[in-house]
């Protein structure tokens, strides 16, 4: 039993949560006034995305002092402020570390990159060449190249993602030593956990072969970038060395994690990580070319995702349980009817999500129904990776009608825009413009309203977590897919000794039909539709939880 695998998480996009300072960008002042809002839903731990002192490139995640915090979200006094008030309130924090890369206006690259000579030179990941002809043909995330000509050593140096943020070199064991003193200061501060953004990626293949043309985008991320033949060493180190010093949990983000190599970061017996953030789910409908190449939605197969990792865990590791987060879309819009079943879809994937076996994670908005934005031309977008991946695709010729549509249901941006708090101008997030638009349905959707309507997706989501929370089943219980290959319906099975739960999730615009002779002995707990129908037939996106009459 352990306090992380029977809470659950509440993620914060600080510059979109609510701006206190009035200068269009959310700030920790800001997540301190709304701490009780949190505290309301019923969640124990609080994931904040980066706040350290940054260029703000990629939005945070190119950190240029990870000992110091960005003037946009406040300092480290407003931080141990909110830490203070946090603990206060019986929650938890849990900070955001990237640590594959840094800021290219980091005080290491900076001297890294005057001289070879410089110890900070080997900070980095640097290969020699000559101008204009790369080093091999790996891909940054964000588009183009990762490989950036510096002139003043005459060499190139790495960045998996933008230019602006270079590869660390984990080889080097200075390096690592830095890191965790970094985490030290944080934990040593009181802070509960830690996010390890991309931490999958920080062991490179030295070889640094060629990548085969026409493979797809997730195997690149699998095979060349990710899993790399030092990571378990390191991330082993780093637990011995400072993590093991704290009672916290550790989570890393593991992009190009998969069944195969999943247990090896989380298994209990091996000293690295609690959980794994895997994306087998979430890049579901990625094509050959990845996320703007588009490929149709597998019911069959999403459901099969969570059954397999299900099975992986179930004895030596645990799960973590996400639908979307700050890079993805809106989990209504991607997952469900945003339109006409825009409620009910909404509850339908709030019972899924708190009804696994893992510990839930839930982003901001989500337990309000936010929704993909409406943007209509590309001049609306902030986020770097779409911007990037738009310039490449005017530049390769690409059908720009057919890509913008791809950007407008799959752009980080649609996570990101600001939180819908009321029904006043900003949406209730600031009193000036914010740094990016809301969307235009937050007088619809908000919090204000939601709080006073009993039978909103905010306080079904609130009803949930109380259900939960009762039912230790449904945090440790075992679980099975007790129809893995209905087109329609996700139906599963949690129990221990205890109590016996069966859950009916409908995930279509359709009446269907179920065997209720499977519940004749169960009573309904919860379902998202306030009015009773026939046992047998589901509404559409009726969700419903029942439990075994003792």
């Amino acid at each position: 039993m352990k306090w992380w695998k029977e809470g659950i998480i509440y993620q914060i996009y600080p510059r979109s949560f609510f701006d206190s300072s009035g200068n269009g960008i959310g700030d920790l002042n800001g997540i301190s006034k709304k701490l009780h809002y949190i505290k309301s839903l019923g969640v124990d731990m609080v994931w904040i995305c980066p706040f350290y002192k940054s260029p703000n490139k990629d939005n945070g995640y190119d950190i240029s002092d990870y000992k110091d915090i960005s003037k946009i979200f406040g300092d480290l006094n407003s931080f141990d402020i909110l830490l203070k008030k946090m603990h206060s309130l019986g929650l938890k924090l849990i900070m955001d570390l990237v640590v594959n890369h840094t800021s290219d206006k980091h005080s290491w690259f900076k001297k890294a990159r005057k001289s070879k000579e410089s110890k900070f030179h080997d900070y980095y990941i640097w290969k020699e060449g000559e101008k204009g002809k790369k080093p091999n043909n790996w891909k940054s995330v964000f588009s183009g190249s990762a490989w950036k000509w510096n002139e003043q050593t005459k060499e190139y140096f790495l960045h998996l993602y933008t230019e602006n943020q270079p590869d660390l070199n984990w080889e080097n064991p200075i390096v690592r030593k830095e890191v965790y003193s970094i985490i030290d200061f944080w934990l040593s501060k009181g802070v509960d956990g830690i996010r390890m953004d991309v931490i999958s990626l920080i062991s490179k293949r030295l070889d640094f072969k060629n990548i085969p043309n026409n493979i797809i985008f997730i195997d690149v991320m699998e095979k060349y970038y990710a899993n790399g033949p030092r990571v378990h060493e390191y991330i082993k180190e780093m637990n011995k060395k400072v993590l093991s010093k704290y009672d916290i949990v550790t989570i890393g983000e593991g992009p190009g994690i998969n069944l195969n190599n999943g247990l090896n970061y989380v298994n209990e017996d091996e000293n690295e990580l609690n959980m794994i953030f895997h994306f087998d789910h979430l890049t579901i409908d990625f094509g050959k070319e990845g996320k703007y190449d588009p490929i149709p939605f597998d019911f069959i197969k999403f459901k099969k995702i969570f059954s397999n990792w299900d099975k992986l865990f179930s004895k030596r590791g645990w799960n973590s349980i996400f639908l979307g987060n700050h890079d993805f879309s809106r989990i209504v819009s991607r997952f469900g009817n945003d339109n006409e079943f825009h409620e009910e879809s909404s509850k339908l994937l709030a019972t899924l999500l708190m009804t696994l076996r893992g510990t839930p994670s839930l982003y901001q908005g989500d337990e309000i129904g936010m929704t993909n934005i409406n943007y209509n031309n590309i001049s609306f977008y902030d986020d770097v990776e779409t911007i990037n991946a738009w310039k490449e695709a005017i530049d390769n010729k690409k059908n720009m009608k057919k890509f913008f549509e791809a950007i407008q249901k799959q752009s980080r941006d649609n996570a990101r825009t600001p939180m819908q708090w009321d029904n006043k101008k900003n949406a209730g997030f600031s009193k000036v413009e914010p740094w990016i638009k809301a969307n235009d349905n937050y007088k619809k959707i908000n919090v204000k309203n939601q709080e006073k309507d009993l039978d909103s997706i905010l306080n079904y989501y609130k009803l949930l977590i109380k259900i939960r929370k009762e039912n230790s089943t449904l945090v440790y219980g075992k679980y099975e897919d007790l129809d893995p290959m209905h087109t329609k319906i996700f139906s599963y099975k949690r129990w221990d000794k205890n109590d016996v739960f069966i859950i009916h999730l409908n995930f279509s615009n359709c009446l269907v039909e179920i065997n209720s002779s499977e519940i004749k002995d169960y009573k309904l707990v919860i379902s998202n539709y306030t009015f009773a129908k026939k046992r047998n037939n589901l509404n559409p996106w009726e969700a419903r939880i029942y439990k075994l009459i003792k």
